[in-house]
């Protein structure tokens, strides 16, 4: 057959008719550890050592990034990484329950969040056990409701 002259085999397009190629998307895990590697590797380091004692604290919890920084969860956001100060690493606790949690770890007296700071890693493995115990106290009002 022909139209206007021409084989209609010819009339295909020179196009190519497939999709652009989305970019695979990221899990949580891969998001967290990108961010963390734009980051100096000292500070890194620091920040490493923190999370893995958190990730480490109970295995309900997840992680991603919200907030532009690392922040861990259990059906409810609990702890966040905030900004990076020299020489002091920052965690903002910002559920409710936080504010029932006795502890001499958490700072301010914010109407539903505490704050944590530690001025390296290894001030926060000194304090690891009672790290812990704040992040599982949580967890434990999360699970009775």
């Amino acid at each position: 057959m022909k139209e206007n002259g021409e084989s209609i085999t010819n009339k295909k397009s020179n196009k190519t008719d497939s999709k652009p190629v989305k970019p695979k998307k990221l899990t949580d895990e891969e998001q967290v550890n990108a961010w963390l590697n734009k980051l100096d590797p000292k500070v890194k380091g620091e920040m490493d050592a923190v999370r893995k004692i958190i990730k480490d604290a109970n295995p309900k919890l997840k992680e991603r990034i919200k907030w532009n920084a690392p922040s861990y969860y259990y059906n409810e956001d609990i702890v966040t990484f905030g900004p990076y100060k020299t020489h002091k690493l920052l965690l903002v606790f910002h559920h409710p329950a936080v504010v029932k949690v006795k502890s001499t770890l958490l700072e301010g007296d914010y109407k539903t969040r505490r704050l944590v700071h530690f001025k390296d890693k290894a001030e926060a493995e000194k304090n690891k056990k009672e790290l812990v115990r704040i992040i599982n106290e949580i967890v434990k009002s999360i699970d009775s409701k």
